[in-house]
């Protein structure tokens, strides 16, 4: 008799940590605002996302003019070039995106590629690159939204970052110099599976 009112405590005594254990740590999450679970996202969250309207990016040549309407409604990756040139990690920036996108097979449709120009002007015959990818939109931001992005992004933007947009036009995500494409593909894989737009 003795035996089974032992069993029983201990029957009681667990049954009692089972439901306080899992209560106390969801307690410590409330009054912890510095616990950040595991994320899953190789890129990091722009918070607040950068909003854009169709008006904020121009073309700044022929195809890109006439090309420009195919940024809306898709994801897009934007290559930056925040200065007047566009030096080797940025060139290679811009080829890893065409890798990406490639990578992507059966949703390569669903996704667009951009360089953003924040300052200088760069012309048909500037460099190599420019004339190779028959298929990269090149556009240059309005003034308001390239303070933004200075501003949003924390400090000096370096050569071969990468930033990503969604269909509605709100950059999202970066990357900085030297990322890894399949870390981008990752991403880029995740939210073509969850989005219901674009």
């Amino acid at each position: 008799m003795t035996k089974q009112i032992q069993k029983n405590h201990r029957t009681i005594i667990i049954l009692a940590l089972m439901t306080l254990v899992p209560f106390s740590f969801a307690w410590y999450l409330t009054t912890d605002p510095g616990f950040n679970p595991a994320a899953t996202n190789n890129g990091d969250l722009v918070i607040p996302v950068i909003t854009t309207e169709r008006s904020d990016l121009q073309g700044v040549d022929e195809f890109s003019v006439n090309n420009i309407e195919q940024l809306k409604g898709h994801w897009v990756m934007l290559n930056i070039i925040p200065t007047g040139l566009c030096n080797k990690t940025c060139v290679e920036a811009i080829h890893a995106t065409r890798q990406v996108r490639l990578m992507l097979n059966k949703d390569l449709t669903r996704t667009r590629r951009a360089v953003i120009i924040m300052q200088g002007k760069q012309e048909s015959g500037f460099q190599p690159w420019w004339n190779e990818d028959d298929r990269l939109i090149k556009v240059k931001p309005a003034p308001a939204l390239a303070m933004k992005i200075r501003q949003q992004l924390g400090g000096p933007i370096t050569e071969g970052s990468l930033l990503l947009m969604d269909p509605l036009g709100n950059i999202m995500m970066q990357y900085p110099a030297g990322f890894d494409p399949y870390a981008v593909k990752g991403d880029l894989k995740k939210l073509l599976r969850i989005s219901q737009i674009g």
